[in-house]
């Protein structure tokens, strides 16, 4: 369970302060999916880099499992547009970065070596990122946050930067990579569609500073064929209405 209350943050910018949250709150079940949608510049990334304990400087609260947020002692997966890996180490030193820093293990266990042939990368351990593509860096990239078992996992855009091909496949993938391990996820995007499909809830923020306008039961959540049915236009034009309301 993830508590925000009252979340409020602001940038210092010279002598001036440019807020960028403002009276957040906001519960978030155990292993639900949360996408949270709004305009660029709202503060969606803001709020995740608070859940993720990056940023520290706020006020309100926030928890996770009841306690406050601490990247040392919880497992926090984040997952970043830019894929986030080292460029100085190969993919399997990659994926393992998460669990050597809390030293769980230092090899492969049968979980690691089944998510890697899952994610249909456990023949490119040897590559370093510059010689992957953009979707197998992502998957390298979901690889390490999900080789950490999360308590929280976190994604900011994870897939905007691909191509529409990929981005649909590496969707679906991390669906059913998501519903083996049923962890609490908060998935950050600009996309309608991408909300519908992945959100179990759907998040919608103001323009700076972000408030939240709607939180949303989404229908569409796991139907299929999702984008063909009544359910997804029906919903579709709900979000842009209040995205469109929220100017």
């Amino acid at each position: 369970m993830i508590e925000v209350k009252d979340l409020t943050v602001n940038y210092n910018r010279e002598n001036d302060k440019i807020p960028a949250l403002k009276n957040v709150s906001i519960n978030i079940g155990t292993g639900d999916i949360y996408t949270f949608i709004g305009p660029s510049g709202c503060g969606k990334s803001t709020f995740l880099y608070v859940l993720s304990g990056i940023l520290q400087d706020y006020t309100g609260s926030v928890r996770v499992n009841e306690r406050p947020v601490n990247p040392r002692s919880q497992r926090i997966g984040l997952i970043l547009q830019n894929y986030g890996l080292l460029p100085w180490k190969n993919v399997y030193d990659n994926t393992m970065l998460g669990v050597k820093i809390k030293n769980d293990q230092v090899v492969l266990d049968d979980y690691g070596q089944y998510l890697l042939q899952r994610l249909g990368i456990d023949n490119l351990l040897d590559r370093y990122p510059k010689e992957l593509s953009g979707g197998q860096q992502q998957r390298v990239a979901i690889a390490r946050a999900f080789m950490l078992k999360p308590d929280l996992l976190l994604m900011d855009e994870p897939f905007s930067a691909l191509d529409a091909i990929t981005r649909e496949e590496l969707q679906e993938l991390f669906l059913k990579i998501w519903k083996e391990n049923n962890v609490t996820t908060v998935f950050i995007t600009h996309s309608v569609d991408e909300a519908l499909y992945l959100g179990s809830k759907i998040v919608v923020f103001s323009p700076a500073p972000g408030r939240i306008l709607e939180v949303l039961d989404n229908p569409c959540f796991q139907l299929d064929n999702l984008r063909s049915r009544e359910e997804y236009y029906d919903m579709s034009q709900r979000l842009r209405k209040i995205l469109d309301k929220g100017r």
